[in-house]
């Protein structure tokens, strides 16, 4: 008698994949590595975190950026990881103009997105599997980006200098031995801290809607989008219906994670799900908000998800530090996957 042998399922077991806008963000050049080297509690309370929630693919979104990776290097032996990959970000990364028009030039809001020295609030991606050879989408001018939408009063030579991502877009292999991954990684400009003209709320649109021209016209498999858009679908600043619209998208999922921190700190006069929330920002100003996500494609199976805020009364509420901000504002998001 002859048998059929059924393949073993891709990714039969959960992929845990987390997107951490953690503070590794320092004053200046070095100091990132300086404070690995010694005693610092916020590094402290970004590691124990890490260590709880132990995803195997963790991208952050505020890590600052070195020419030889040093810095990158002690994080990732530090957190336990044997994959790095990043690459200097826009942030930064000065132009020659006077972007913010307040008559001087070589400022934080005249480089290509925010930052007072190069590689200031950086991304990178740490991994259980090697990372494969990733495109970098950071260079396109937001002029250049199908339907993007400028400033009106823009003058040509801004528009010609203007890349449309503030920290970087990258699409990023990982190479799981079933099968690559293919993520979609961004960290978006905050849509505040501009004038009438919206630069920053528009910018931080087209950062999200990039990805949604990639779909349009790339083939991609097993991909997930992760990072910080710096937008949630129903609070805060920033065009709003944009990210409740591609929530939507049916070429994703949205695996909707929760924490019972965030629902106990629910703000009064917000309307979306507290529970929901990514950020822990005081109430006179934006207030918590979902700013960010990991989203993967629709054939994925989700197994679980969840953001790092305990309830007050859980014992791991600790490792957020008395005031909640041990670790900074935002908190760690993770999503489990498998096919």
């Amino acid at each position: 008698m002859i048998g059929l042998i059924a393949a073993a399922p891709a990714f039969a077991d959960p992929i845990r994949i987390a997107t951490f806008a953690a503070p590794l963000s320092r004053d200046g050049p070095g100091l990132l590595l300086r404070d690995l080297g010694r005693e610092d509690a916020q590094i402290d309370a970004i590691t124990a975190i890490i260590s709880t929630v132990d995803p195997d693919i963790l991208l952050l979104t505020d890590v600052d950026h070195d020419h030889d990776g040093l810095a990158l290097t002690a994080l990732r032996e530090r957190f336990g990881y044997p994959h790095q990959f990043a690459t200097r970000p826009n942030s930064g990364l000065m132009t020659t103009l006077d972007l913010d028009q307040n008559g001087k030039l070589g400022e934080a809001r005249d480089a290509q997105g925010y930052g007072r020295f190069p590689g200031d609030g950086g991304m990178a991606i740490l991994s259980r599997w090697p990372i494969g050879n990733v495109t970098d989408l950071s260079d396109l001018l937001w002029q250049d980006m199908p339907g993007a939408t400028l400033p009106q009063e823009w003058p040509a030579v801004v528009n010609a200098q203007q890349r449309l991502s503030s920290a970087g877009h990258w699409i990023a292999p990982v190479l799981h031995p079933e099968g690559a991954i293919t993520l979609m990684a961004f960290s978006a400009t905050p849509p505040v801290f501009d004038g009438p003209e919206d630069r920053n709320g528009l910018r931080n649109r087209d950062e999200l809607l990039l990805w949604s021209h990639i779909l349009d016209t790339e083939e991609l498999e097993n991909f997930v989008i992760l990072g910080n858009a710096n937008l949630d679908p129903s609070d805060g600043e920033g065009l709003r219906d944009a990210m409740a619209e591609f929530l939507a998208d049916p070429r994703l999922q949205d695996p909707e994670p929760i924490s019972d921190g965030g629902n106990v700190a629910a703000n009064p006069t917000h309307v979306g799900d507290p529970a929901l929330d990514t950020a822990d920002w005081p109430e006179d100003g934006p207030g918590n908000l979902r700013v960010s996500y990991v989203l993967p494609d629709a054939d994925w199976i989700v197994a679980d998800a969840g953001v790092f805020w305990p309830a007050p009364d859980d014992p791991l509420a600790d490792l957020l530090g008395s005031d909640g901000l041990a670790a900074g504002p935002h908190r760690l998001v993770w999503v489990d996957i498998s096919r």
